[in-house]
């Protein structure tokens, strides 16, 4: 009997990713000035030894203006690039595991409070606060700040930006750089009718719609080594009626596979608080397969997966090629090693904790040596 699906090697570009599951981007909101801290350390290395596939540093701001909050990654300056250079070398010293980046742009959703302080919108002005970019001067919700329009020099500059941290991400070795169009941020604004009300040729039609993001896209993928991947991480649909749908997602996902766009990492909603978003096991897969059926591209689904045999189901019967885990593997960070137990598949594990393998799953771990011992 073959083995389970999940625990399948795939190649992609020049990573051959070892099983199915990838570590999505997740905001810490740690971080001083841009600049990783001690705290990226613990929590990326501790998730590099969980035996997936693939780990992805959080929303990482490609200019200060960028950020979701006071508080997030950046990779604009020397600075932000040689703290995210000591973080990734200690992480390296003991795990093996390929590293990504997703670069991003918060847009109108920037200038925001922690979470953990309620969130809120903090005005220009005021202490970790600036001004806004967007599309058109609409903010997210109503009682926000109003965004500054990008105009053609805004566009040419964080169009510039996106490249200029793909340069650096290349300089730190990454292994692959994923484009951040979802979940209501800039690129994401771009695409939906709900967030741009441009009347220039970045606005209006679909095919308007899509060409900044594009520009972006083909931008970064001219700044980093041909041979490593560059994924787009998309919301499949805005969740609200005259919003982006699944739809313009298979155009735009098609329009990315022709300019060599890697993997296509699907989730949804973050654009309006209006979304009406169903909320339940594998909701986004259905988005993921569309996606899926139209393209060639590997595709990559989210959203509480949170079962072995439910992700065993996603990558068996092909609604995509890998699933991601967020939430799920920050509260259990070694999900994978139990899939693998429990599904008859194999993973690797530091060699300092081979010992931990339990008796009734003596062909767990993969017998090879650790980065470093």
């Amino acid at each position: 009997m073959s083995g389970p699906k999940l625990f399948e090697p795939l190649r992609v570009g020049s990573l051959t990713l070892v099983n199915r599951i990838v570590i999505a981007p997740m905001c810490q909101y740690s971080a001083v000035d841009g600049c990783m801290t001690d705290w990226h350390v613990i929590h990326l290395g501790h998730l590099a030894l969980s035996g997936a596939a693939l780990l992805t540093i959080e929303a990482t701001a490609v200019e200060p203006q960028g950020r979701i909050s006071y508080a997030d990654v950046g990779l604009f300056d020397e600075a932000t690039e040689a703290a995210m250079a000591r973080v990734l070398e200690s992480v390296r010293r003991h795990s093996d595991m390929p590293i990504g980046v997703q670069l991003a742009h918060a847009g109108r959703k920037a200038s925001v409070e922690v979470p953990w302080k309620g969130g809120a919108q903090i005005p220009a002005g005021s202490t970790g606060g600036w001004q806004t970019l967007a599309p058109s001067p609409l903010p997210f919700a109503p009682g926000q700040s109003t965004p500054l329009a990008l105009d053609r020099e805004g566009l040419r500059r964080v169009r510039n930006a996106f490249a200029a941290a793909a340069v650096r991400a290349a300089r730190l070795g990454l292994d692959a750089v994923q484009l951040h169009s979802a979940h209501g941020y800039l690129l994401h604004q771009f695409l939906s009718p709900l967030a741009n009300h441009r009347d220039d040729e970045y606005g209006g039609s679909l095919e308007n719609r899509m060409r900044f993001p594009l520009e972006v896209f083909e931008a970064v993928r001219a700044a980093f080594p041909p041979e490593k991947p560059v994924a787009v991480r998309v919301s499949g649909t805005d969740w609200v009626p005259g919003g982006w749908d699944i739809e313009q997602t298979i155009v735009y996902a098609r329009a990315l596979e022709t300019r060599g766009c890697a993997v296509i990492h699907v989730s949804s909603g973050g654009l309006d608080p209006r979304q009406n978003v169903p909320i339940g096991p594998n909701y986004q897969v259905p988005l993921a397969r569309a996606v899926k059926q139209a393209t060639r591209m590997p595709v990559v689904a989210v959203g509480l997966i949170t079962d072995y045999e439910q992700a065993e189901a996603i990558v068996g019967t092909g609604d995509a090629d890998f699933v991601a885990l967020a939430r799920g593997i920050l509260y259990d960070p070694r999900w994978p090693w139990h899939a693998a137990a429990h599904l008859g598949g194999q993973v690797h594990a530091p060699d300092q904790y081979l010992r931990s393998q339990p008796r009734q799953y003596r062909a767990l771990f993969e017998l090879k040596g650790s980065a470093e011992s």
